[in-house]
Parts: structure tokens; C-alpha cells; sequence
């Protein structure tokens, strides 16, 4: 396909698109869900436009399969209300239709347009350069070239089966570059600064290198992101770390000086070595995380967060230790501490925070090891996910490997060896520091139990 300019001014909307016929590329109806093209097909037969769009055409081009299908109409939110009874419309930000599917939906999009007004009080404004609102529908080329990457400005058209490309997305596609459109990158950032989040996702997950032009804003606004609210962070995060490159982006992160404005405390923590030794164990939680991830194994935001704030609740505990405070007063406090202090930068939902904040609190108990106290700790809701943060403590030298293997053997073992290694013998462990070895133990699972 044809090589395309690249610096795009955003609604230069005399641009003539590339339009690529069916039999010249690869986007198949038989690899669109059949929700998707019912949402499709019934736009256009009440007389609406009706394209794919955004990642779905993105990922079928890569021959990937789409996590979801997005579609974009001229038809108004109200509209396509009237289209689909099973619709209901979101969002005041940006207003969408969803419709319903039992647990599937079809998310649509109105096509938006129009410049923007930091004074207007219609419906699209900014405020210090940041889109606060964006309703303003416009057509088709004003929409393509409002969205935020070319790769993700690629409409399929139902009416043909046609490309649409007003971006030079297809050969940014095809060179594995991530690209803004427009030939402002740092505007595109202020408008939205998660987009900061969106480069560093995509460029992990599909293995794009950023433009150059687009990548050097990166290591300047990371502040913009305190404009942003933290529950959507928190969204934003989820996709980030469980898309199985958490480990690479949990690095390009630290490397733009972006996580230090979503965890600062972690971040602050991870600056300080310990006995000459870097700290490893976020990193190899990641790790564990996107291999599991990849296996298709479940991994849930709790332990996610458990692994990415752990470093602040361990330093934080050692020294009310040091204090005099005994090891479960100090998980208990520091805990609550951390997590209220995360709170306002990346705000986690109570149903992740309270089993979080218990994988965390069953750390000290799992070095209880005698009498009926690991028969008890076996049966609580969350053993299994302490047991497994237990065991990466240990791969990251940090908690003691004979007892990460202990609780591997009390496991599987029967009930007269379960009383053998129970009945007094056992010595109370504390984690001590150690490197370089792995405990004799299962690898974590990630899940909660």
C-alpha cells in the first residue's frame, strides 16, 4: 500500500483519504463477531452510516484476534437508542451507545467534530489545554483525524467492505510505528494525557516503536497525569499490566518518568538499595504475572496491586518493627497507610483493596508454622493468593525459601505428615534477607483463592 505523509494537521479535513477495496486487503466479516456486524448491518438498513473502527480493525490487519468491536455511525446517541431496544447510553464526557448483547456489547460511537473552545461551554470545551467534554459530532473525517493514534484511525466500511485511511495509519502498520496524529504531539498529550498510558500500552503490546517526535513529550508531562481521576487511572492501569507485557511496561513506565506520578511511594521506595542488592521483587511479580497471563490463567487486580505497592508496606513495616511494634500491629498499620495514601493518584475499588490489603496481612501469620494455626490459615478465603505472594517474597530473596517450600510440603502432605510437621518442632520463621535462590515450591499462581 502507498507510503502517506505524516504530519497531519487534526482537522484538515480536505485530506483525501486512502480507500482500500475488499480484495486488496485482509479485514473478513467472518472474523467480525456476529454482534458486531448485526450492530453494523442495522445501522446502515435504518439509513446510517456504519463502520468498524479503532483497535478491532487494527488487530485484524496484524492477524491478531480483537478483544472487542467498536463501531462508529453518523447516527446521534439518541438515534441509535431508537435503532436497538436492547441500547442504553453512557457517559456525559463522551457520550457512547452500548448495546447489549447479554454479557457482550457493542460500544458506538458518534462521529465526532468540530474545533475545540477553552471558553466555550458547549459541547466540546478544554480547560488548561485538557478535553473535559467532547459531544460535538461532526463527519467522518473530522472523527478520523480527532482520534488519538493513525493505527487506531482505520474505518472498515459495511456499505463496500472497504478501508478507510484519512491518518497514514496502514503504513504505520506496516512499519510498527506508533505515531499521534496532527503535527502537535505535546497538544495531543494535554488534550488527554492518558494517551501517555495509551503510547506506552500499544507500544508493549504490539511491539511498536513510538515516533520519535511523539516519544519526547513523554519524558516532559508526565505531571499531567495528576489531572486525571484516579478511578480512571485505575482502568487505564488494568489494561496496562494484564494485557501479558506488564513487566515492559511497568519498565517503559519508570523509564518516561510516568510511574513515579502514579505510585509515587513505590517509586520512592524502589530508588533505595538494599545490602548493595536492587529490589526485584515488582519486577519478578510482573513477570510471573504476564506468564500466566499468556498461559491463560486468571490473575486478579488485587494481587496485581498487592505486588505493585509491596515494597512501601514492607519498608513501612520494618520500621514500625524497629519501633517496637509486633510484625501483625505493623502489616495492619502500614497497609492502611499505603493504601490510603495510593488512593488519591490511582484510586482501587474496595472489592480489590480489602482482599489486597489481606494477601498482605496474612504475610506474618504464614510464618507461624506450629500447633492448629496453619490447619486454620489453610481454610481462609485468601490463603491461596498469600501462599503465592509468599512464594514470589522468596523468589525475590526476601522471605525465607524453606519456608515458602514448608507450606508447599504442608499441602500436599497427609494428615499424619501434616502432624508431624506441625507438633512442635517447627520453629518460628522470620523472613530474612537472602538472594539468589528459589524456594523448592510451586510456581505462584497469581490467583486468588
Amino acid at each position: 500500500m502507498p507510503d502517506q505523509e505524516h504530519t497531519i494537521p487534526i482537522f484538515d479535513t480536505s485530506r483525501i483519504p486512502l480507500i482500500v477495496p475488499r480484495p486488496d486487503h485482509q479485514v473478513s466479516r467472518a472474523n467480525i463477531s456476529e454482534n458486531a456486524l448485526k450492530v453494523l448491518y442495522r445501522l446502515r438498513k435504518a439509513g446510517f452510516q456504519a463502520h468498524l473502527v479503532g483497535g478491532g480493525v487494527r488487530d485484524l490487519l496484524l492477524g491478531h484476534e480483537p478483544k472487542d468491536f467498536d463501531v462508529a455511525t453518523d447516527a446521534r446517541p439518541e438515534q441509535v437508542r431508537e435503532v436497538f431496544r436492547n441500547c442504553r447510553l453512557i457517559g456525559r464526557r463522551f457520550r457512547l451507545a452500548h448495546v447489549h448483547f447479554g454479557s457482550d456489547i457493542v460500544e458506538v460511537a458518534t462521529f465526532r467534530g468540530g474545533a475545540a473552545d477553552e471558553d466555550a461551554e458547549g459541547e466540546r470545551c478544554l480547560e488548561n489545554g485538557r478535553i473535559v467534554r467532547d459531544n460535538a459530532y461532526g463527519t467522518i473525517e473530522e472523527d478520523a483525524l480527532r482520534r488519538d493514534f493513525t493505527i487506531n484511525s482505520l474505518y472498515y466500511n459495511i456499505a463496500d467492505f472497504s478501508l478507510i485511511d484519512y491518518a497514514g495509519g496502514l503504513a504505520d502498520l506496516q512499519a510498527g510505528t506508533l505515531r499521534l496524529i496532527g503535527d502537535d504531539p505535546e497538544r495531543r498529550y494535554r488534550e488527554d494525557p492518558v494517551r501517555m498510558l495509551r503510547a506506552v500500552r500499544f507500544a508493549c503490546k504490539l511491539g511498536f516503536s513510538i515516533d520519535p517526535a511523539c516519544e519526547r513529550p513523554l519524558f516532559e508531562l508526565a505531571q499531567l497525569l495528576r489531572d486525571i481521576p484516579a478511578a480512571r487511572l485505575f482502568d487505564e492501569l488494568l489494561k496496562l499490566f494484564l494485557s501479558g507485557t506488564g513487566l515492559m511496561a511497568f519498565e517503559k513506565l519508570r523509564h518516561y518518568g510516568l510511574f513515579a506520578y502514579l505510585f509515587p511511594a513505590t517509586e520512592t521506595a524502589l530508588a533505595h538499595e538494599e545490602q548493595a542488592f536492587p529490589l526485584t521483587f515488582v519486577a519478578r511479580g510482573l513477570e510471573n504475572t504476564d506468564r500466566r497471563l499468556q498461559e491463560g490463567k486468571p490473575v486478579t487486580p488485587a494481587f496485581l496491586f498487592a505486588i505493585l505497592l509491596w515494597e512501601p508496606v514492607r519498608q513501612r513495616v520494618q520500621a514500625l518493627q524497629e519501633e517496637g511494634m509486633s510484625d501483625t500491629e505493623a502489616m495492619y498499620l502500614a497497609a492502611g497507610e499505603v493504601s490510603a495514601a495510593q488512593q488519591p493518584f490511582v484510586a482501587i475499588p474496595k472489592r480489590f483493596g480489602l482482599p489486597m490489603r489481606e494477601i498482605w496481612g496474612l504475610q506474618p501469620r504464614l510464618e507461624l508454622c506450629q500447633g492448629k494455626r496453619p490447619y486454620r490459615l489453610v481454610t481462609h478465603p485468601r490463603f491461596r493468593a498469600a501462599y503465592d505472594f509468599l512464594l514470589l517474597r522468596a523468589e525475590a530473596g526476601e522471605a525465607d525459601p524453606e519456608l515458602a517450600a514448608w507450606w508447599t510440603r504442608f499441602q500436599q502432605a497427609d494428615g499424619q505428615e501434616r502432624a508431624q510437621m506441625t507438633d512442635g518442632g517447627a520453629k518460628r520463621r522470620r523472613p530474612r534477607r537472602r538472594r539468589g535462590k528459589r524456594p523448592a515450591a510451586s510456581a505462584p499462581s497469581g490467583e486468588e483463592g
